[in-house]
C-alpha cells in the first residue's frame, strides 16, 4: 500500500484524491502533503483477508463528494475477443467536429463519463447516416497502458455499436503495443468489456475531502 502526493495525479480529478487496486495492490495519490497520513491510516484500517471495498470505503472520512467506485479491466493479444460485424468502422481525427457533434447529442454526464473528449487515437466511429452514433479511442498512459473511451448515442445502445467501435479501437491499441485499460461504472459497460475479453482485475475510486 502507498500514499503519494501528486497535485496532478492522473487517478483523479484536480483537488482530489485517487485510489486504485490492482492486484491486491493499493496505490492512492493526494493532492495535499496533509492528507497523506490520515489516508494512510484509513485504508490501514479498511484493509483485510480479501482486500479493500472501495464501494464502503468514503463512509469512514469526511468526503464531500465521490467518483466511482469503477471496475478496472486489462486484456493482451491472447484475450482478446474482436467484434463481428457488419457496421461499418469510421476513422477519425479525435477532433473531428462529427465526433464534437456526438458529444454534444448526448448528456453531459455520459459525455464525461466516456472520456471521449480526452482521447489522443483516432476516433472510431459508426455513423447513422451522416451523423457519428457511436464512438471509441483511447488515450495512451506512460506509453504502456491504452485508456479506452467508448460513447453510444442512447437510443442506439444494445445493438452492439460499442462493442464494434471498441474493438477497432481495441485492435489499434494493441498494434501499437499498448495495454489497453478498460475503466467502468455501469453493468452494460463492464459487459462490453468482457464481451471482448477484457478480465476485471481492479477497481479505482476519486474522492473529495472537507479537510
Amino acid at each position: 500500500m502507498s500514499v503519494a502526493l501528486s497535485p496532478e495525479s492522473w487517478l483523479c480529478p484536480p483537488g482530489w484524491a485517487g485510489i486504485v487496486t490492482l492486484d491486491g495492490a493499493i496505490l492512492a495519490t493526494v493532492p495535499g502533503p496533509e492528507l497523506i497520513e490520515p489516508l494512510q491510516e484509513a485504508l490501514a484500517g479498511q484493509v483485510g483477508e480479501a482486500g479493500i471495498d472501495l464501494a464502503q470505503f468514503p463512509a469512514t472520512l469526511p468526503v464531500l463528494s465521490v467518483l466511482g467506485p469503477a471496475t478496472l479491466a486489462y486484456l493482451d493479444d491472447g484475450d482478446f475477443a474482436a467484434a463481428h460485424t457488419d457496421a461499418q468502422v469510421e476513422r477519425l481525427p479525435a477532433g473531428h467536429h462529427d465526433v464534437r457533434a456526438l458529444l454534444a447529442s448526448v448528456e453531459e454526464q455520459d459525455a464525461e463519463e466516456s472520456g471521449l473528449e480526452e482521447i489522443a487515437s483516432m476516433a472510431f466511429v459508426i455513423r447513422k447516416g451522416q451523423d457519428v452514433i457511436a464512438a471509441a479511442g483511447y488515450r495512451p498512459w506512460l506509453d504502456i497502458a491504452a485508456h479506452l473511451s467508448v460513447l453510444t448515442v442512447a437510443e442506439h445502445r444494445g445493438r452492439g455499436m460499442a462493442r464494434a467501435v471498441a474493438s477497432a479501437a481495441v485492435a489499434d491499441a494493441l498494434a501499437n503495443r499498448l495495454v489497453p485499460q478498460w475503466r467502468a461504472r455501469p453493468e452494460p459497460s463492464r459487459r462490453v468489456a468482457r464481451a471482448l475479453g477484457f478480465r476485471e482485475l481492479g477497481s479505482q475510486i476519486s474522492l473529495q475531502f472537507g479537510w
